[in-house]
């Protein structure tokens, strides 16, 4: 599981953890009673204190999303798996949100960053492996 972390996000890094876990549960990247990385050796990846993670981990728990077995780490919870549709709206928001951030910050209209977005998605179906890079 990738998990990346965004020091110019304005969110808390404990947030981010929990945003990245929970997308990879909506996409299926990780599956219900599949084991998370341990605290410490995620925090070590993130280059983050090891409690940071943790409290990511107690909220997702707190959340029902996972669940801690004693002794031997935190696992994606059986219901706590699966994209429905309210979690991929919540995963859409989280996308968007993300994108307006970035294009305000850049200058861009809501409507230019629209009109970008529909030039990728042509792009995109007109060559997947590249997105319409050349």
């Amino acid at each position: 599981m990738l998990i990346t972390i965004d020091a110019s996000d304005a969110r808390a890094i404990y947030v981010q953890i929990m945003d990245e876990i929970k997308r990879a549960v909506v996409l299926g990247t990780v599956k219900p009673d599949d084991p998370l990385p341990s605290v410490r050796h995620l925090a070590s990846e993130l280059r983050v204190n090891p409690n940071t993670v943790q409290q990511a981990y107690r909220e997702l728990e707190r959340d029902g999303l996972v669940y801690v077995r004693r002794g031997q780490g935190t696992f994606v919870a059986p219901d706590g798996a699966g994209g429905t549709a309210r979690e991929r709206r919540q995963l859409a928001g989280m996308v968007a949100t993300k994108a307006l951030r970035e294009a305000y910050r850049n200058g861009l209209t809501v409507e230019e960053l629209m009109e970008a977005i529909r030039d990728a998605e042509t792009r995109w179906s007109e060559d997947p492996n590249t997105g319409g890079a050349r």
